[in-house]
């Protein structure tokens, strides 16, 4: 008989991150995890959707609530979308072609990172869904340009322009442990450029790669010219202040994502759940407003549609699936949820995400 204690299962996105953390080599896990500096702001992306309440209605009559929506146009089976995070085959060795694969399933967008472990043409290869790409912009303007003509090719979606990385955050994990990519991986989507491979640092090799490739001048004129590259719609992701979100509908950005870069850019910088509110109103309207960073439970789903917020993305809790048991490990993600979301639904008295309303975080 076996008197060994057998690992449960997991249950929540809490449980996975737990486990994935069991599983990754540390130098992995420290990377996917960490924060920038202290990681104050890493931590209150999580303690801020803690502290609202959700005021929910009674004997509101549900019976069914289908969580489904739009997003772009794009008919979406949750208001969930799977958020770009690099370098996937850290974590497993199917690396984006099982998470793409996961969200199709899922019904959903997959953003796939410009620092892809495989190539952009596989990725749109595997995928049953959407899939968005996420752009840096490259000092050799040429690069940049190509990876836009090479996402629509492949039948991207949207282009999701990161605005919030002129330098590279001190992520301190990553010094300590001299980051780099595993022998035999490589940034893919850079391979026809010559400019797939870290240089060689006494830190982060991340960071130093960074510095030698990535445009720190980045500003409103670039952001002009991407809208001029491409017939894509052109998300801006990273934005926290309402003037920044109204500057964006003006040159062109048909959406914006409320985002801190996981807390991995500029410490003390607020909460994305928190700077929702102001950046969602100052829009009104005029483009699509998403929020990353902290979002762990359906609950978190239905505040952040409460504050004006027409999805989230989630990224670390795909990394955390993925390197617990591969496809399956994201689509259970995934599957938690939406499940936890159509339940908040139920509970809070709506039968779909466009009912949600703002009093249900307080009256008044």
């Amino acid at each position: 008989m076996d008197d060994q204690p057998k690992t449960a299962a997991p249950i929540n996105l809490f449980d996975y991150a737990q486990l994935a953390r069991g599983r990754l080599p540390k130098v992995v896990y420290d990377y996917y995890a960490a924060g920038a500096m202290d990681e104050i702001s890493l931590r209150e992306n999580r303690e801020a959707y803690e502290r609202l309440r959700l005021h929910y209605h009674v004997l509101a009559g549900m019976q069914n609530v289908d969580p489904a929506t739009s997003v772009l146009g794009q008919p979406v089976a949750m208001p969930v979308l799977v958020a770009p995070t690099a370098f996937h085959r850290m974590a497993h060795q199917d690396g984006e072609l099982a998470a793409v694969r996961a969200a199709g399933k899922a019904g959903t967008v997959f953003v796939l990172s410009t620092l892809s472990n495989t190539a952009m043409e596989e990725v749109t290869a595997a995928a049953t869904g959407p899939v968005w790409f996420q752009l840096y912009i490259y000092k050799d303007r040429a690069v940049t340009s190509d990876l836009v003509k090479r996402a629509e090719n492949a039948g991207a979606a949207a282009i999701v322009l990161t605005v919030d990385a002129p330098v590279w955050g001190t992520r301190e994990p990553d010094v300590r442990n001299q980051f780099n990519l595993p022998e035999g991986l490589f940034v893919e989507n850079l391979s026809p450029s010559g400019k797939q491979a870290f240089p060689k640092s006494a830190g982060s090799g991340l960071a130093a790669y960074v510095a030698q490739m990535f445009d720190g001048a980045i500003g409103w004129r670039d952001l002009d010219w991407l809208c001029a590259q491409t017939k894509l719609p052109v998300v801006v992701k990273g934005v926290c202040r309402p003037d920044d979100a109204r500057r964006c509908a003006d040159h062109g950005a048909k959406a914006i994502v409320v985002s801190n870069h996981g807390g991995r850019q500029l410490d003390t910088c607020p909460a994305t759940i928190d700077a929702l509110p102001a950046v969602a109103e100052s829009v009104q309207g005029k483009l699509e407003v998403y929020v990353d960073g902290g979002v762990r439970r359906g609950t978190d789903v239905v505040k952040a549609l409460a504050l004006g917020a027409r999805a989230v993305q989630v990224g670390r809790p795909v990394l955390w699936g993925l390197a617990v048991d591969g496809e399956a490990g994201v689509s259970h993600v995934l599957q938690i949820l939406r499940r936890e979301l159509s339940d908040a639904l139920a509970l809070c008295g709506y039968a779909a995400p466009d009912r949600v309303r703002r009093d249900v975080l307080g009256p008044g």
